[in-house]
């Protein structure tokens, strides 16, 4: 998301595991089929990422509601952070000690969690969390043009260019795009786009810097959040003051945007990376949009038109035509 907004993410956010080096030899044989067994197929925690980010923009707006942006971000983080470090005990995982590790993980953690968490949250405060999902669903689009300078390995052909066109025309049918934006606040727009530009740039510099770096997934994911909650640990005390009571539902908004949309998510996402490769794990940013709007009609008892299921419909064919690859011609006979 969102989130995401992923990044990409995230993020999922886009979020914290590192794709793996290509040059990395994977296990073969019964091993990689028992491997396979345990681990869910890709496209279900795909789902999976899409629901828990589809409800980010509504809790970000609920969290607004009572607490700062900053705090926002910060309790997002925190209990982000709280989650993959339980899962850390559990799993007997150590963070990285190298300095230079941690270093990169500063920057990734700026660019994946603290700097676009931070600018949706103040977006939010001025425009609606529909056009918020709309410049979300830009990252994956923003990540195709800067591979093609920056990921030799990932460059879109244009079955996946088109396949993202036809997503991204999808969301603007959800939302009715061309009804107009012209009473939208151009500072929060501009904030929200720059949010969704810093998910692909933070995903390329960690697919530079830590891919195969030797660390888990789940090491790295630890490190970058728990940098992240530092980064809006002094941040924070800088432009917000102590709230003077806890209102409870805009809490509880932020203490599941962190444990579910950071925490959980980021594991997913990570995963679906490493697996996949950014660019098609950031179409997931294409289904948030959808997710958003069934929120809104059974949470909040907004109106459904006919706009939502049929961008959905385009929305599903975008991502299954990035996912689609040109049959092999079969050999001529001599």
């Amino acid at each position: 998301m969102s989130t995401s907004a992923a990044p990409s993410a995230p993020t999922s956010t886009p979020g914290p595991t590192v794709p793996s080096d290509p040059r990395t030899p994977r296990p073969r044989g019964p091993r990689a089929r028992e491997a396979g067994r345990r681990a869910l197929d890709w496209r279900v925690r795909f789902a999976v990422l899409s629901l828990i980010w589809g409800f980010s923009f509504l809790l970000i707006k609920v969290g607004t509601e009572g607490y700062a942006p900053f705090q926002v971000t910060f309790g997002r983080l925190f209990f982000g952070t709280a989650v993959v470090a339980a899962v850390l005990v559990v799993k007997r995982e150590r963070l990285p000690r190298s300095p230079r590790t941690w270093a990169h993980l500063a920057v990734a953690a700026l660019l994946l969690n603290a700097l676009p968490f931070s600018l949706f949250a103040y977006a939010e405060l001025t425009i609606p969390s529909t056009l918020a999902g709309i410049c979300n669903a830009t990252s994956p689009l923003w990540g195709m043009v800067l591979s093609l300078a920056a990921l030799s390995e990932d460059r879109p052909t244009r079955r996946r260019v088109a396949g993202l066109a036809l997503g991204f025309v999808g969301v603007l049918t959800v939302l009715g795009a061309w009804q107009g934006f012209s009473d939208l606040e151009p500072r929060g727009t501009a904030m929200a786009l720059l949010a969704s530009l810093s998910y692909p740039i933070g995903w390329i510099y960690v697919r530079r810097t830590l891919a195969g770096s030797g660390h888990s997934n789940l090491s790295l994911s630890g490190a970058q959040l728990l940098v992240a909650t530092l980064e809006l640990a002094v941040v924070t005390p800088l432009f917000t003051s102590v709230p003077s009571h806890l209102p409870v539902v805009p809490l509880l908004a932020i203490v599941a945007l962190g444990a579910l949309g950071t925490g959980i998510a980021f594991l997913i996402q990570y995963g679906i990376v490493a697996e996949v490769g950014p660019t098609t794990a950031q179409m997931v940013t294409y289904f948030v949009p959808v997710i958003a709007t069934a929120a809104g009609v059974a949470v909040l008892g907004e109106s459904l038109t006919w706009t939502t299921p049929v961008g959905a419909v385009v929305i599903l064919a975008g991502a299954a035509l990035t996912q689609s690859r040109p049959r092999a011609r079969a050999p001529r006979g001599t």
